[in-house]
């Protein structure tokens, strides 16, 4: 081989090399693109990480708004950190809890008078047909005085004792169930995604929350046995791969609201959407931008059936 043809040969080579290392940074794969933040029909709306807190999304953060039955998450999580609470605990269904539902126009769990059922029992007839009656039951239960009234006004005032342990400076409950006498049931999005992620720590919640249906029987006031099925108001729960909860609120002037959680894999996300006409869209175009997927686009709402409550 002469010379000129073994540096020819050379320089080849040493050329190739260098296309090779100024193509492979081209041939990298590009950095995926952030996906775009959503748009939702929500005038307020807010989701975090439940497992540390962190902000995912938020809109109208600071602007305090109605939150209507979203509230009897609050309810709940009062009921179960009362220290010794006993969940087999029974209670007697009262007609006052029958007759403060027909006057108010409420969502109801149809709890029967004189029949006995559990303090178990009365969450899920609390969360699932939103029973305005359930929550009047717990109230009256785990609250203190002489006086129904006395005890309602008592566990009113745990709630907002709940909301400032919290730290939570705009929220407060004039109410037992998010029916509001005063107008002064107030919350923003951030804090009420603060109250569902507490809730959403105590495991008998979560179990509450999850189901889309429960069927359980409670003893009559003869002896006898009645059998009672509540279907759950949030459609999200087997619609959206992997919603766990929370709860669903409609008022005149909160509008439609929805607390809402998934999880997939080791991720959970908690949030909350108020004054939302899309609601439950809202909740997982939010969830999709949590967990970097597309469910949202192709999910059908579960149907609930005839006769179900709707809130």
């Amino acid at each position: 081989m002469s010379t000129n043809t073994a540096v020819r040969r050379a320089a080849t080579v040493a050329l190739a090399g260098g296309l090779l290392l100024t193509a492979s940074p081209l041939a990298a794969p590009a950095a995926a693109a952030a996906p775009p933040i959503p748009s939702i029909s929500a005038k307020g709306g807010f989701m975090v990480d439940q497992a540390d807190g962190k902000a995912i999304y938020g809109k109208a953060n600071t602007t305090r708004r109605q939150m209507a039955s979203t509230t009897k998450v609050t309810t709940a999580i009062v009921v179960l950190t009362t220290p010794g609470v006993d969940l087999n605990r029974k209670v007697t269904i009262k007609q006052e809890y029958r007759d403060y539902v027909v006057r108010t126009g409420a969502s109801t769990a149809d709890l029967k008078t004189g029949d006995k059922v559990t303090v178990r029992q009365l969450l899920s007839a609390l969360m699932l047909p939103s029973g305005c009656d359930a929550a009047y039951a717990l109230a009256d239960t785990f609250g203190t005085g002489t006086t129904s009234a006395a005890r309602t006004k008592s566990f009113i005032g745990k709630m907002n004792a709940k909301a400032k342990q919290l730290g939570l400076v705009n929220t407060k409950f004039d109410s037992f169930d998010g029916i509001s006498t005063t107008g002064n049931n107030y919350t923003t999005p951030p804090e009420l995604a603060k109250m569902a992620r507490h809730a959403f720590s105590s495991a008998a919640f979560r179990d509450v929350v999850k189901a889309t249906s429960y069927k359980t029987t409670a003893t009559t006031s003869s002896g006898g046995t009645r059998t009672y099925t509540w279907y759950n108001t949030n459609k999200l729960l087997g619609s959206y791969s992997g919603a766990v909860g929370i709860k669903t609120g409609t008022g005149t002037s909160a509008g439609p609201c929805l607390v809402f959680a998934a999880t997939r894999g080791t991720k959970t996300y908690v949030g909350v959407v108020l004054n939302a006409p899309d609601r439950f869209n809202d909740a997982a175009k939010l969830l999709d931008f949590g967990f970097g997927s597309t469910t949202a686009r192709t999910m059908e709402l579960r149907s609930l059936p005839a006769g179900a409550q709707r809130d």
